[in-house]
């Protein structure tokens, strides 16, 4: 991150919007430690947050629907060609399309502030032929939401922003489990009927 702050503010907005466009797209490369870098940057008055924040949304947006059309195309095409663990694969596609059908919009959303996810939302979505329009509605939204929490969150905090997240990634993620957990049976116990 020190080599990151470094920079010139033109080199560091590129950089924000390569790796975020990468990561999104599927390339297990920092994209948020990206934004978090550029939100610290900003506090120190390097770079305008009012750049870094629709810059990263964009880039997020961009990278998830290229990381879709791939996952539509050539992800779909790799798991339904015959040979090797051909039946494990087909069974993925048979799960996957119900749960995108009924979760998908939560898990493209969400999936911004999750790590592995981040990387994944987009090739599952479009794998699981969840419906364009959709995706890129509830893609952008997560887009934007992830950009503007993530960026002014390590603006305000500054310096310790990394920390921060770092701890708060792991906690993250087992409260959105936990939370997708409690949803999923909610709902099943709201539709059983009373006996």
């Amino acid at each position: 991150m020190l080599a990151f702050l470094e920079i010139s503010a033109s080199t560091a907005y590129v950089a924000l919007f390569v790796l975020i466009v990468a990561e999104s797209s599927g390339a297990p490369v920092p994209g948020e430690t990206a934004l978090i870098t550029a939100g610290v940057l900003a506090s120190h008055g390097q770079v305008r947050i009012e750049l870094v924040l629709p810059l990263a949304a964009l880039a997020a947006i961009i990278g998830d629907n290229v990381g879709y059309a791939i996952g539509r195309s050539g992800g779909r095409r790799l798991l339904e060609r015959p040979g090797f663990l051909e039946q494990h694969r087909h069974r993925v596609l048979e799960h996957g399309e119900p749960f995108f059908a009924r979760h998908g919009a939560k898990a493209v959303f969400l999936g911004r502030w999750v790590a592995g996810l981040r990387i994944a939302a987009a090739w599952l979505a479009g794998i699981n032929r969840m419906p364009w329009p959709q995706f890129l509605f509830w893609n952008a939204l997560g887009g934007i939401a992830w950009a503007i929490s993530v960026g002014l969150l390590a603006y305000w905090l500054g310096p310790p922003a990394e920390k921060v997240f770092r701890t708060i990634g792991i906690v993250g993620v087992s409260l959105a489990v936990v939370a997708v957990l409690g949803f999923v049976l909610w709902r099943r116990l709201r539709r059983k009927p009373a006996s």
